[in-house]
């Protein structure tokens, strides 16, 4: 999402992705929090939360446990305003226990490597 925006400011479709993301019904951000948001993608993410807040859903998906989600928005200020309007009327849904790829993997037969244990 962030680098078809940075795409856009270049070649001028910005505004177009930018209303596609924000009047969407639903928004998923898949896989979220792998990498440290830079400035400019912490003011796109601020915007898109901003217009979407009681307006549409957003649907996150993520490895990184909630409370390590100050440190991938990096500034606090915008990391408090951004989960403010995130987790405000959110519905968690934390899932334990093990992957279901390499379950179905060790079903199927193959050798997977747990990334967590090494094994």
């Amino acid at each position: 999402m962030f680098a078809e925006l940075e795409m856009g400011r270049a070649d001028g479709r910005y505004p177009r992705l930018f209303r596609a993301l924000t009047k969407a019904n639903l928004l998923i951000l898949d896989d979220w929090g792998p990498e440290r948001l830079s400035a400019e993608q912490r003011r796109d993410l601020m915007e898109i939360v901003e217009d979407r807040y009681q307006n549409a859903a957003i649907l996150i998906t993520s490895q990184l446990p909630l409370a390590k989600w100050h440190e991938v928005i990096g500034e606090p200020t915008f990391a408090d305003a951004i989960l403010d309007r995130i987790v405000h009327n959110a519905h968690r849904i934390d899932l334990d226990g093990p992957s279901m790829r390499k379950t179905v993997a060790e079903q199927n037969g193959l050798n997977t490597i747990d990334q967590a244990t090494g094994k």
